[in-house]
């Protein structure tokens, strides 16, 4: 396969992380109105002033434009080399549709504004574009891999858990953006439970939205733990469900930690972005699982 390809595969990949990931930093950093209620343009120019927010906001813009370009190029170059592939298409054409979406929708926001539970799936929409073309990616290099295209025999179980942790954990990450456009982060300084006060338990809306996406990111940790210890005693000799499985894990443990420090230092916004960054590494390895599950011999 041509090395070009799999370095713009890479490098597609790589604009789409930094895309999801500086969505979460103008959240974080409150920097959505940087370029005043105006688009493309930023206050009325095309470089932005020299503040932070104006900055931060056109950059993420610049990063957005930058993956609309680079993954049509990919779309189009893999539509060319992986026509043989039946998911090449369907990938393409996922990876277009939410990244115009994400597009749109950031840009409605900017110009109208918009509402927690609107722009609660901004972030959701980016991660599926983002799984989309590092799926596109895995095909790349796979196709140079003699026989690695064969499905695997994934049991019924299995595909529960995959079917199931995919689509509870996309319902995990609206909860997390919903936190995040709430302001609700520090809603709760303690860790496990909200405060000292009341038991322990919420008593305001932004305590209820921050612990209730706790509750269901613990049962997302039990969960994918429960499929890990399943794929250890069913699928040693699967090495992509063994491992696959057992690096889910520990990204979800990651993730847990990452989330608990955000609580403990005050949002530091390092551990605020990795928190982002980490859940995009469990979509994505769920979302390959997926992929597995659509070849022939387990439709």
């Amino acid at each position: 396969m041509n090395r070009a390809l799999k370095s713009l595969g890479i490098f597609t990949t790589f604009v789409m992380l930094l895309v999801l990931i500086g969505g979460a930093l103008v959240t974080k950093t409150g920097s959505g109105k940087g370029c005043g209620s105006e688009w493309p343009l930023c206050n009325g120019r095309f470089l932005p002033a020299l503040n932070p927010e104006s900055i931060i906001e056109w950059s993420h813009r610049m990063a957005s434009g930058i993956s609309i370009i680079v993954v049509l190029s990919l779309v189009i170059w893999t539509w060319i080399k992986l026509r043989h592939k039946r998911e090449t298409k369907f990938l393409g054409i996922t990876s277009i549709v939410f990244l115009f979406l994400q597009a749109a929708l950031g840009a409605l926001a900017v110009v109208f504004g918009s509402q927690p539970l609107i722009m609660a799936l901004h972030f959701g929409i980016s991660l599926v574009s983002f799984a989309s073309v590092l799926l596109l990616t895995f095909l790349i290099f796979e196709n140079d891999q003699t026989g690695s295209e064969q499905a695997l025999s994934i049991g019924r179980l299995m595909k529960f858990h995959i079917i199931g942790i995919t689509i509870y954990s996309y319902i995990v990450v609206y909860t997390g953006a919903y936190v995040r456009h709430t302001k609700s982060s520090l809603a709760c300084p303690q860790v496990p439970f909200c405060s000292r006060a009341n038991n322990g338990l919420p008593s305001q809306f932004n305590e209820w939205v921050q612990m209730g996406h706790r509750t269901v990111a613990v049962l997302l940790f039990v969960w994918i733990l429960a499929a890990m210890i399943h794929a250890i005693k069913s699928y040693k000799r699967n090495s992509i469900m063994y491992w696959g499985w057992i690096l889910a894990f520990i990204l979800v443990c990651l993730q847990a930690l990452s989330g608990a420090l955000v609580v403990l230092t005050g949002m530091s916004l390092v551990f605020a972005l990795a928190h982002g960054f980490i859940i995009a590494c469990i979509f994505g390895v769920l979302c390959y699982f997926i992929l597995l599950l659509t070849r022939p011999s387990n439709i």
